[in-house]
């Protein structure tokens, strides 16, 4: 069976709240997200990862571009990345894009569908919408007291 996960995260990947902030906007998540009428509510996971986390979209990946040249980035790239890093986190975000070597964050890529990085992460478990739309985001960014942005994954 597969899982929907929609990933709310700082739009900065370093920052990270307090307990109170993250219950509230848990809070609102699970509120904005309730699952199925008359079926099972969404599982949320609130998480404070020791260091940076990749939140990625899963199958849902479909193109990895270069924010220098513009070209595609395969993804067996991306795939080796994440197996060398699986466990340990990230220890930078700075990289070098196999399309032309140029340096780039890990953060800038351009990722269709969206992925991101995190040391705090918001996840709600199949939760029956596809996005939050913006004002929603905003609305969870001002409780958790930062911007946020969202990555919705197939796994």
């Amino acid at each position: 069976m597969s899982d929907d996960v929609l990933s709310v995260i700082p739009t900065d990947p370093y920052w990270q709240p307090g307990r109170v902030a993250a219950d509230r906007a848990a809070a609102i998540a699970a509120d904005l997200a309730p699952g199925v009428p008359g079926g099972v509510d969404v599982d949320i996971d609130v998480t404070w990862h020791d260091t940076l986390t990749v939140v990625d979209c899963g199958q849902n990946l479909r193109r990895i571009g270069c924010p220098r040249c513009g070209a595609s980035i395969g993804t067996e790239w991306w795939a080796g990345l994440l197996e060398a890093t699986a466990g340990d986190g990230f220890a930078t975000l700075a990289t070098e894009v196999p399309c032309c070597g140029a340096a780039a964050s890990l953060d800038e890529l351009e990722y269709d569908w969206p992925c991101g990085f995190a040391r705090f992460e918001i996840a709600v478990w199949n939760p029956e919408r596809v996005w939050f739309d913006d004002e929603e985001l905003a609305t969870l960014g001002n409780a958790l007291g930062h911007p946020v942005r969202q990555v919705r994954a197939h796994i």
